[in-house]
């Protein structure tokens, strides 16, 4: 069967993408039209297929993505230059609910888990330590060390330190967003036991942290105030060593695949990342909501442009309510800071073939399949619903990757059409929305969403997806944990002192 060299996503495009570059005079045959491709055209990039006068909507995903800056002919290379953004300030929103309940079977699957005392779990048992603040991140690096010299890391999954550069010198809401962020991390059931390392004289002051993390297991969470000890090493080493021989006995069981939690990214996009990435995830996250678990979309930047999709399938007005607040307030955020919400596509994101934030937006809310959201969380919160939530934080990689971890995700898949190495400090799974990354960065990529332009099905994929996911939870190392790629990084927002 020949192979199809480019797609038009919905019957109302004005574009197709292109699935295998086109060159200058090469012959597009759609909808009963011969269309001469103008220029040469990259793959994953999109050709117009119907003439635009200036300052006509361009249609991608059936919803506009832009406008032609001038007079556009069908043939025509869609791009950042001849393309605008119709993106502008704060709106006003009207609910009209689309809740679409999900039609997938239960298929009573499990995973192997840490069953915390608290009936939380965890897809990892690790040892952590956690500075209150960025003074005390080269002690926090030392203790890890001498932990894995004299344990081997036997008996765990690891061991490592989550330095940051905060804790001190930041102001109200700033400080705040710290506070809970570590707060979060310190209470993650990927954390067989955790070491909360102070300083002492930090605004993060230890005591009141301790007390922010309320009826925590004291047995497996230790704080240590190094100004207050004459060796911190000693004194942590000791610390460890308890922590260390009541987490070792921890063993993975059969756990309910409702209780899984997973966070769902998106960085270095590309034109791919709509078409096969971003909605084979979104396949994931209607099946796991289906079974009664979880899934968390973030990256609010990268709703602009598609944020009526989700705010009508709220299943409450309430809900709604606090998803307009959302996107107006991040508006807000940029506007106050002199910046356009419209402007977010990186150069790779460009060079990949999104040329506006709406183009992103659409491709990156396929994400989340087609389920109700059941909850909307502020930057920090904890999990409270099952099912799909949207969570507060930017589209930066690193900053929303730890906050979907942060919030109580077990782990993140995190699609790419670009390719990154990164993790935060949960398992963060990358699936490569094309197989030409797929073959060339093997060390980076868990997953190759790229089948799908290579002749596979959907239906053929997700049972294969699924089962991919399932056994990272279950202990399989992800790549960015092979390759020892995991750090966290806070969201800034506010005076440095």
């Amino acid at each position: 069967m020949k192979q199809a060299t480019f797609l038009k996503i919905n019957p109302a495009d004005s574009v197709v993408v292109c699935l295998q570059p086109k060159q200058k005079g090469d012959i597009i045959e759609i909808d009963g039209l011969k269309i001469t491709v103008n220029q040469d055209t990259p793959a994953g990039h999109k050709v117009l297929i119907k003439d635009a006068p200036q300052g006509t909507d361009i249609i991608k995903y059936g919803y506009p993505i832009g406008h032609a800056k001038t007079d556009l002919k069908a043939g025509d290379w869609v791009n950042e230059n001849n393309l605008k953004t119709n993106l502008s300030g704060t709106l006003e929103y009207t609910y009209n609910p689309v809740n679409e309940e999900l039609s997938i079977p239960k298929e009573n699957r499990t995973f192997k888990g840490y069953v915390r005392k608290n009936g939380d779990v965890g897809v990892r048992n690790e040892i952590w330590v956690v500075p209150t603040v960025g003074c005390v991140n080269g002690i926090a690096e030392r203790l890890v060390s001498e932990l894995k010299k004299e344990t081997g890391e036997e008996g765990i999954d690891a061991i490592y330190a989550w330095h940051h550069n905060f804790g001190c010198s930041q102001l109200s809401g700033d400080h705040e967003n710290t506070r809970k962020v570590l707060r979060d991390i310190c209470l993650h059931p990927n954390a067989g036991a955790v070491l909360v390392l102070s300083l002492g004289c930090e605004n993060n002051q230890p005591d009141d942290f301790m007390a922010m993390l309320g009826d925590y297991d004291k047995d497996r969470i230790k704080l240590l105030i190094t100004q207050k000890v004459d060796d911190e090493m000693e004194a942590g080493m000791t610390i460890l060593r308890e922590l260390y021989a009541i987490a070792k006995q921890d063993k993975r069981e059969d756990v309910p695949v409702s209780k899984l939690r997973v966070g769902l990214k998106c960085g270095g996009s590309d034109g791919f990342s709509g078409i096969t990435a971003n909605p084979l995830v979104g396949e994931f996250s209607d099946w796991l909501v289906a079974q009664g678990g979880t899934s968390v979309l973030t990256e609010v930047p990268e709703m602009f442009g598609a944020e009526t999709i989700l705010m009508n399938r709220c299943r409450t007005e309430g809900l709604f309510n606090q998803t307009v607040s959302m996107i107006n307030n991040f508006k807000e955020y940029f506007l106050s800071h002199g910046e356009p919400v419209g402007e977010n596509p990186s150069p790779g994101n460009k060079a990949g073939g999104i040329s506006t934030l709406e183009d992103k937006a659409l491709g990156c809310t396929q994400k989340c399949g087609k389920a109700p959201v059941s909850g909307v969380m502020e930057y920090g919160d904890r999990l409270s619903s099952t099912g799909l939530n949207l969570l507060s934080a930017p589209g930066n990689d690193l900053v929303a990757a730890t906050a979907l971890a942060s919030c109580g995700c077990h782990l993140v898949l995190f699609t790419t059409g670009r390719g990154t190495p990164f993790g935060t400090f949960v398992p963060t799974m990358k699936i490569a929305t094309n197989p030409d990354l797929a073959t060339r960065k093997k060390n980076w990529i868990d997953f190759s969403a790229g089948q799908l332009v290579e002749g596979r099905t959907m239906q053929e994929l997700v049972p294969e997806f699924i089962d991919k996911v399932l056994s990272v939870a279950s202990g399989e190392p992800a790549k960015n944990e092979v390759n020892g790629y995991r750090e966290i990084a806070i969201f800034k927002n506010g005076v440095t002192l």
